[in-house]
């Protein structure tokens, strides 16, 4: 199921092609042999607290959520090999391409949605 992620605090879209893992295996794997993610696409992972690039050949954004969906952590070009901190408030985690969280002005705070994509 893809869903459209909308930043409701700046009335932004941050991805209209997102696809949910929200089951071990798919959040274990994550973006791993993915090839780069293409504008509007992005994958958000629940409940997940970290990440990690490890196998990953490209950088992305992440911004994890509460379970009130605001944005608590950003990570901007996180790099191949890196990871995240662990946010113990997290609840999601949304992996964007490369510079959506700078185009979209999202910052900390800021309350995402999330619904079926048309």
């Amino acid at each position: 199921m893809a869903l459209k992620v909308v930043n409701e605090t700046r009335g932004s879209v941050l991805g209209e092609q997102v696809d949910l893992a929200d089951w071990w295996w798919p959040r274990l794997r994550g973006l791993i042999g993915h090839g780069p993610l293409e504008e509007g696409q992005g994958l958000l992972m629940v409940p997940c607290r970290g990440v990690h690039m490890y196998g990953m050949r490209y950088p992305i954004d992440v911004a994890f959520m509460d379970e009130e969906r605001e944005v608590v952590a950003l990570y901007r070009g996180l790099a191949p090999g890196a990871r995240s901190k662990w946010h113990g408030e997290a609840r999601f985690a949304l992996e964007l391409p490369e510079g959506t969280l700078g185009s979209t002005g999202t910052l900390l705070g800021d309350h995402l949605s999330w619904s079926e994509a048309a």
